[in-house]
């Protein structure tokens, strides 16, 4: 059929060398134009990357798409068969010759379509401009906060629905895509180094326990309470912050999940009472939460 996309994987040498010239390419021409030393054109990205794709578990796969027998662009791509089945899109491109016409449109579908004869359930990739925005959200994406390094994310959601489970946290790496996009909501930039390393800290020390909801695999909301002695009570009291779940799982309930079993966790602590600060237009959702007892305005000094 003309115009057929189609897609095929470069196992042979000759293959993955012309990849490689192709992804250069693309990196001087589209990404860092003028920048000919950039990592990515170097030879320890491309070792980094090799390393990836030779992998037994979750390997890269180098994919170029052809239309009429010709070569037209190419992918760089991951099915996370450990993450839930999670198709990443490291990088996509349709050369310049041939955009235009539905043909990166036509490419990107076979791409996800590739992904799911080989296991994804869905699929997700950054996307730090409008226009990748913007086509990406044609394909069925959705702007799904930032990585742990500020970069925008976008999912396509899986079809499947699954009700999630809450547990206390336990492994710091399911913390900071969440914890980054929060920080995004409430305009704040993603956690440093040395941010990171004191939150860690904290949690180990007890001074904070962070609850998350997990898909399957998958970290798709968070929440923390931070015990602390009231004089009104004589007893301990939480305040409860870092309150987040990814768009693409929004009004799934998973919000009520997440409070309810703080609110367990800090009945069987002997808390008196579950404290939060919130702004003015997030008042009624803490209110439809069971937060209904108004103690007047929190304020803060900055030290």
């Amino acid at each position: 059929m003309q115009n057929e996309i189609t897609i095929y994987e470069c196992a042979e040498i000759a293959e993955q060398e012309r990849f490689w010239k192709y992804l250069k390419e693309y990196f001087m021409r589209d990404i860092f134009p003028g920048e000919p030393d950039c990592f990515h054109c170097s030879e320890e990205y491309r070792q980094n990357i090799s390393a990836l794709h030779d992998r037994d578990e979750n390997p890269i796969h180098y994919i170029v798409f052809c239309q009429n027998g010709q070569e037209i662009g190419f992918a760089l791509t991951v099915v996370y068969q450990t993450e839930d089945g999670k198709q990443f899109i490291l990088e996509f491109c349709v050369f310049p010759e041939f955009r235009g016409g539905g043909t990166g449109k036509r490419c990107a579908a076979a791409l996800l379509n590739w992904g799911r004869e080989n296991g994804a359930k869905f699929a997700e990739l950054n996307a730090d401009t409008d226009a990748r925005q913007r086509f990406w959200k044609y394909m069925g994406f959705v702007p799904n906060g930032r990585d742990q390094w500020g970069e925008p994310l976008m999912l396509l959601p899986p079809q499947e629905k699954i009700v999630p489970v809450v547990e206390v946290l336990s492994d710091a790496d399911d913390l900071w895509n969440l914890e980054s996009g929060f920080l995004q909501e409430v305009g704040e930039p993603p956690l440093d180094a040395g941010k990171k390393e004191r939150l860690v800290r904290a949690i180990e020390e007890k001074q904070i326990v962070f609850f998350v909801a997990k898909r399957l695999n998958r970290p798709v909301g968070i929440c923390s309470v931070s015990p602390c002695f009231s004089t009104f009570a004589c007893k301990c009291c939480g305040v409860f912050d870092d309150f987040y779940v990814e768009p693409a799982f929004r009004k799934q309930g998973i919000a009520r999940l997440l409070v309810s079993q703080v609110r367990n966790w800090c009945t069987q602590q002997g808390c008196a009472s579950i404290l939060v600060g919130c702004s003015a237009g997030d008042l009624k959702m803490y209110q439809s939460l069971g937060f209904a007892d108004e103690l007047g305005r929190m304020l803060a000094v900055n030290l």
